[in-house]
């Protein structure tokens, strides 16, 4: 079990039953080709997904309260999808001390990165079942947030609105408003028109499927018109 030990320094996590960690690492492949008593960590993948992808919503939702729904779901998307997950696991070396039948190891399974981010969720899994939320939060989060930096600086999220009310709060007395003035769509799928003013004149519309996201795009308008 050294091997395992190494990777619990890698996670930053010790666990108090290794044997999640174990079958966290056991591919299907392997499964197969032994018929592990563990299974495979097709199971454990299935929740991670599901918990990273709360964690990563939980933190968006919170730290971003100006975010539309639509900017939401691109970045959380961006920070969950295999890409991103294999170069998790990349970090830690996952490959190495996974489970792979011969023929999955000799083809490059160790390097695969549709294996290596299955692997990831599949660790955020036994993680989460072993010590609860807060240390499947902290590790996933120990991840996410550098990746969501680096995002960041690529394409940063432009605030029409702010940047908008920034140039009429210079004039004393102009006033800003929002007014919805359209939706459709089943609820699911809603689509919300919405108009700025300034005062009682309209200077800018947008659309878009949450009323922030439609306010957002009414704020670019405005501030293209008014030649920013």
């Amino acid at each position: 079990m050294k091997e395992l030990q190494e990777l619990e320094k890698a996670i930053g996590y010790s666990f108090r039953n290794p044997a999640l960690l174990k079958n966290a690492l056991i591919h299907s492949s392997f499964a197969n080709e032994t018929k592990a008593p563990l299974g495979s960590n097709e199971r454990l993948e299935f929740l991670g997904d599901s918990v990273l992808g709360f964690v990563v919503a939980d933190y968006l939702y919170k730290h971003f309260p100006d975010w539309p729904e639509g900017h939401l779901t691109k970045t959380r998307a961006t920070l969950v999808c295999e890409k991103a997950c294999c170069g998790f696991s990349q970090e830690m070396e996952v490959g190495k001390y996974l489970y792979l039948s011969h023929g999955e190891q000799n083809s490059g399974g160790r390097t695969r990165s549709s294996i290596l981010a299955d692997a990831f969720e599949s660790i955020t899994a036994a993680i989460y079942l072993d010590g609860g939320l807060t240390p499947a939060s902290e590790f996933i989060l120990r991840f996410v947030l550098p990746a969501l930096k680096t995002l960041h600086q690529k394409a940063p999220f432009k605030d029409y609105k702010t940047k908008l009310q920034e140039i009429i709060q210079k004039n004393p007395g102009e006033t800003l408003s929002y007014l919805l003035t359209g939706e459709s769509g089943p609820d699911h799928d809603k689509h919300f028109m919405v108009e700025v003013h300034l005062n009682s004149n309209v200077i800018g519309k947008g659309g878009g499927r949450s009323k922030k996201e439609a306010e957002q795009q009414a704020a670019r308008e405005a501030l293209e018109l008014m030649g920013y």
